[in-house]
């Protein structure tokens, strides 16, 4: 029997857990059809996900791509198609990859598995990534070193705790619907370890009563918990919140069944997400906001 897997058609960090909900009920070797082809529009986190997602199935997936050429063509420009090709059956019609250019995609969905994917990454980011910042965020400058060093960060974290690889992807738009300015989205998905049980292989953890993946995620985004001794190492996600906290951005991270997130005033997201249909592995999204100038507070 094969399952039908709706996709809503505005797909990001929220509205992908509906995809997760109908997946839920389902053993691992389900059959699928993920059926996007109603979907309009879709955030950097939702487009890794859906990549993530393919990672943890025991049989390949169906995919349907989206039908409107403007969506498909965006999803050419992230080099979704080239990535999940591997990942799915593709069904429907779709364009081959196209270049970025200078359009909104800072980064294209882009693997990562050593460290030396994180230094190319950041490489090619940098340079346009600055033009962004200064003239469209209008962020000060300090802002442009911030935000390579949260990059590399957030990747980082496949690398050190993932146990396998992950994606990112980096879009520059204009989000009208929920803030009216400008923003700059960082996505990083992976479907590994997770950080449970990553921090579970910790020499001498001990898990108390309400050792869950909440627990795991306050742990290690509030107070910094590491599974590494070294000095500096770990999942780096704390100079993370200081640069998002800075520039007045959000931060969230997804793991297992809990999302914990950083809440600027912004944003009306809830700080702490538990009971969500488990999914294996970390998503991190950082938003940063273009700045209000001040006689708008006034």
């Amino acid at each position: 029997m094969t399952h039908v897997i709706t996709v809503p058609p505005s797909l990001d960090d929220h509205s992908f857990e509906q995809v997760l909900e109908q997946v839920a009920p389902l053993p691992d070797d389900a059959k699928l059809v993920v059926d996007a082809r109603h979907v309009r529009w879709a955030s950097p986190y939702g487009l890794t996900a859906l990549l993530t997602f393919a990672q943890t199935r025991q049989v390949m997936p169906t995919l349907a791509v989206p039908e409107l050429d403007d969506t498909a063509s965006y999803w050419a420009r992230t080099a979704f198609f080239q990535h999940a090709e591997e990942l799915y059956e593709l069904r429907g019609t779709y364009p081959k990859r196209r270049d970025a250019g200078e359009s909104s995609v800072l980064l294209e969905i882009t693997p990562i598995a050593k460290s030396d994917d994180v230094h190319d990454v950041v490489g090619r980011v940098q340079e346009r990534a600055q033009r962004i910042i200064k003239s469209e965020l209008k962020l000060e400058s300090k802002a442009i070193i911030g935000f390579a060093m949260t990059l590399s960060e957030v990747c980082q974290n496949i690398i050190e705790h993932a146990g396998q690889g992950g994606w990112v992807a980096v879009q520059s738009y204009n989000w009208a619907r929920r803030l009216g300015r400008r923003v700059v989205v960082i996505a990083v998905c992976d479907a590994g370890l997770g950080f449970r049980k990553s921090l579970e292989s910790t020499p001498g953890h001990v898990p108390t009563d309400r050792w869950d993946d909440a627990a795991a995620l306050e742990a290690a985004v509030i107070r910094g918990v590491s599974r590494f001794r070294d000095r500096g190492r770990g999942q780096g996600l704390a100079g993370t919140r200081s640069y998002v906290g800075r520039w007045k951005g959000k931060l969230s991270v997804r793991s297992g069944t809990a999302r914990i997130s950083i809440v600027p005033g912004w944003d009306d997201d809830v700080p702490l997400a538990e009971g969500l249909p488990a999914f294996p592995g970390a998503q991190v999204q950082v938003i940063i906001p273009e700045a209000v100038p001040e006689t708008e507070g006034r």
